[in-house]
């Protein structure tokens, strides 16, 4: 089972603590680039020191921007192969996945699901409200922003995959000894990580409902299919066709998108109603598929040991 091949005596929770640093500073030495560039920028052109997180995102170019900060989790993937291989001694597939090998079926299917389900929503709800939008499509910019983004976003996103979904996942089966507490622990720490973010200065704390729903979600999905392969398909999708698909000036990553929001952000029914209505649907429609049974257990069982 997936969340029992991390449960070994000799992977005390201390190393995780040890290992989440490492992986922490693998992050900040990926941000050298973009500190040098702000740097840069600020010596040979005499720029204002950007001071807030949204003055950084709009002081280079958006292509540039989205690269710098991509660049970063290239760092840290490589930081959690180290930490899983050197300090836990284990393999990225034990941390992958139950399967004997990575099922790049189920990647691709989640993906595919929720890029269709994204991209129609998306150019319905722009049908029906064309007026909170701009189409704002620019062949060779977007050609360079489609190229990074093919490139870095599923880094990205396998990075945050593989640190919550995957290694903290095991981490926390570690120290409970039981499911219901890392898929909890998680889901509320990947909110969380999401505090800084612009939308929630817009919308309010009413955002963490989604943010949290959609840790608790990519949770569910690991444990009952004993791997991560459906989360991150999932997760790619979410975040590569959000940043060639739509923009906006409150968003976290500014883009050449092919449109862009701007209506005034609130909270409202489409900040609901991923976590009550879409999340339940696509949860049906994997158990479905993959003939999920045992709910409880696999959510809320104690974990039996390895040793």
């Amino acid at each position: 089972m997936f969340i029992e091949q991390g449960i070994r005596l000799e992977n005390k929770f201390w190393k995780y603590i040890l290992g989440s640093s490492l992986i922490i500073l693998a992050s900040f030495l990926g941000q050298i680039p973009l500190v040098i560039a702000v740097i840069s920028k600020t010596i040979l052109k005499g720029a204002t020191y950007p001071a807030t997180n949204d003055e950084i995102m709009h002081f280079f170019e958006p292509n540039l921007t989205l690269f710098l900060i991509l660049i970063s989790f290239v760092f840290a993937f490589v930081g959690i192969y180290l930490v899983v291989k050197y300090l836990h001694l284990q393999t990225m597939l034990s941390v992958t996945t139950s399967r004997k090998k990575v099922d790049w079926g189920r990647i691709l299917f989640s993906f595919g699901l929720w890029a269709v389900f994204s991209i129609v929503s998306t150019l319905v709800f722009y049908y029906f409200n064309p007026d909170l939008y701009v189409f704002q499509f620019k062949p060779i910019p977007f050609a360079i922003l489609f190229v990074i983004a093919v490139a870095l976003v599923p880094i990205q996103t396998s990075t945050e995959e593989y640190v919550f979904r995957s290694y903290l996942m095991q981490g926390f089966g570690n120290l409970a000894q039981n499911k219901w507490f890392p898929l909890l622990m998680t889901s509320i720490i990947f909110g969380g990580m999401h505090l800084f973010n612009p939308e929630v200065s817009k919308i309010g704390n009413i955002i963490f409902v989604y943010y949290i729903g959609t840790g608790l979600f990519l949770g569910i999905i690991t444990l009952m299919d004993e791997g991560i392969e459906l989360a991150l398909g999932f997760h790619a999708a979410n975040n590569l066709i959000g940043a060639l698909l739509i923009t906006s000036d409150w968003s976290a990553f500014q883009t050449h998108s092919i449109f862009k929001d701007i209506s005034e952000p609130q909270a409202g029914f489409d900040v609901i109603l991923p976590v009550v209505v879409v999340y339940p649907l696509i949860l049906f429609i994997f158990s479905s598929k993959y003939q999920w049974t045992y709910w409880k257990e696999k959510l809320t069982g104690k974990i039996s040991s390895n040793n």
